[in-house]
């Protein structure tokens, strides 16, 4: 299977910029075929959908996030990003990356702060 370590998260400024990367550990065949995604979960908050990219390079994104963040995969280097611009304090939570397709697996989350 894969296993999923996220990183780039920190403490930015309203309107500031963070990247955050997702290096997948399995096979180049495992990343290549399945849907990932981004997700979020804020504290005492149910956790939600951020956007998710299919294996074709379909996007689906939060109308919340629509317009300032962008996700991208590049299959070669077996790694998912997000591009976060014009960050919001409501931005802020714990973000995970997901291997949509079954078989399930999720990172362990990087924080993201947005904090004057």
């Amino acid at each position: 299977q894969v296993q999923l370590v996220e990183s780039g998260g920190g403490l930015v400024q309203p309107g500031g910029s963070l990247r955050l990367s997702c290096a997948a550990s399995g096979t180049s065949f495992i990343f290549r075929t399945s849907a990932m995604g981004w997700y979020r979960q804020a504290p005492g908050k149910q956790r939600e959908l951020v956007a998710t990219i299919s294996m074709a390079g379909d996007t689906v994104y939060a109308e919340s996030v629509k317009g300032r963040f962008t996700i991208s995969r590049d299959n070669a280097k077996n790694t998912l990003f997000l591009q976060m611009n014009s960050l919001k304090p409501e931005d802020t939570a714990v973000y995970y990356c997901k291997k949509v397709t079954p078989p399930t697996v999720w990172g362990q989350g990087t924080q993201v702060t947005v904090s004057s």
